[in-house]
């Protein structure tokens, strides 16, 4: 592949990642702001060093400079239980990571990089990406889910970045109704910041609410000849937002979470949320909610010889 910095054999790399986003600005790189993107790529700088494109002392026109693609960009405070990214970088510059290891030079970079990655930011996997991957354009679908402790219950404290403690109870019955009118091809408009030269038109696959039951930790039945305590889930008792689809517009979750909870809580109807589906248009009442409560969960991708496709097709600017 040719870099515009001249000739060069560019390797495309998968990046699988988890993220606390308590401490973050969201994971877009942003000057003098701490992202998960700047936190990674400035690591791989310090790994890679200043490298030039074709070896030896870099010159400016072909200095390497890492850089991310993410399969989808979470806003300030938002989780990752599972991010997906993508790196294009030369090849000798990743072999330079080898230095004195005796493994590949992928397993070298991804031993360096857990090493100086901060707690917050963990590296799940790193390896070569198959052809046509691009961590962006060729995913299918996206998992969020959003955490919430209902009725003024006292909560585990251990959980309190990852969940909002929500006062009043909510009827999940009228909440699953709303939910119901975003699923398939819609313009979501009334949810999502505008996008400028983009849309706002996104496929939703799933969208429900649920209690999560109260569980124990090891799964089994109390045994009253047992001695001993059988410990829950930390999730036990919450309540669960589940949205799949095959994209998100930037605060979509969070302000379709807010307005599901509007009419949980009976303050709006399931008529006002469907017209507000129907009828895109970004106004006070659609707000995204606090940001603690959501996390990234998954990332889905075709299978390998379907990868290319799929990132052709999604380029193209969607209409109703």
């Amino acid at each position: 592949m040719e870099g515009q910095e001249g000739k060069m054999s560019l390797v495309r790399l998968r990046m699988d990642l988890a993220y606390d986003g308590g401490g973050f600005h969201g994971w877009a790189r942003q000057p003098g702001l701490r992202t998960v993107q700047g936190c990674i790529e400035q690591a791989l700088s310090l790994i890679t060093g200043a490298r030039s494109s074709q070896g030896g002392v870099p010159h400016n026109h072909d200095v390497w400079e890492p850089r991310l693609v993410v399969a989808g960009r979470t806003d300030t405070g938002v989780h990752a239980s599972h991010q997906v990214a993508h790196l294009d970088i030369p090849d000798i510059v990743l072999e330079s990571c080898r230095g004195h290891m005796e493994v590949n030079a992928v397993v070298a970079l991804e031993r360096r990089l857990r090493h100086l990655l901060p707690a917050d930011i963990v590296l799940l996997g790193l390896g070569l990406a198959p052809a046509g991957f691009d961590a962006r354009f060729s995913a299918m679908e996206r998992t969020y889910l959003y955490r919430v402790r209902q009725g003024g219950q006292p909560g585990d404290p251990r959980m309190r970045g990852y969940v909002l403690d929500l006062e009043g109870s909510l009827d999940l019955q009228a909440m699953n109704e709303a939910a119901r009118a975003c699923i398939g091809l819609h313009d979501f408009g009334s949810f999502a910041r505008p996008n400028p030269g983009g849309t706002t038109i996104r496929k939703v696959l799933a969208a429900h609410w649920d209690l999560v039951p109260t569980a124990n930790l090891f799964g089994t039945a109390p045994d009253q000849s047992a001695v001993g305590y059988l410990p829950a889930f930390m999730e036990s008792g919450l309540t669960v937002f589940r949205i799949v689809a095959d994209a998100f517009a930037h605060n979509m979750v969070r302000s379709l979470v807010a307005a599901c909870i509007q009419v949980g809580l009976g303050r709006r109807s399931v008529p006002w949320f469907a017209d507000k589906v129907a009828h895109p248009l970004r106004e006070g009442s659609t707000g995204p909610i606090d940001a603690r409560g959501l996390t990234l969960e998954h990332v889905a991708y075709p299978p390998d010889d379907q990868l290319a496709e799929r990132a052709q097709a999604i380029r193209a600017r969607r209409t109703l």
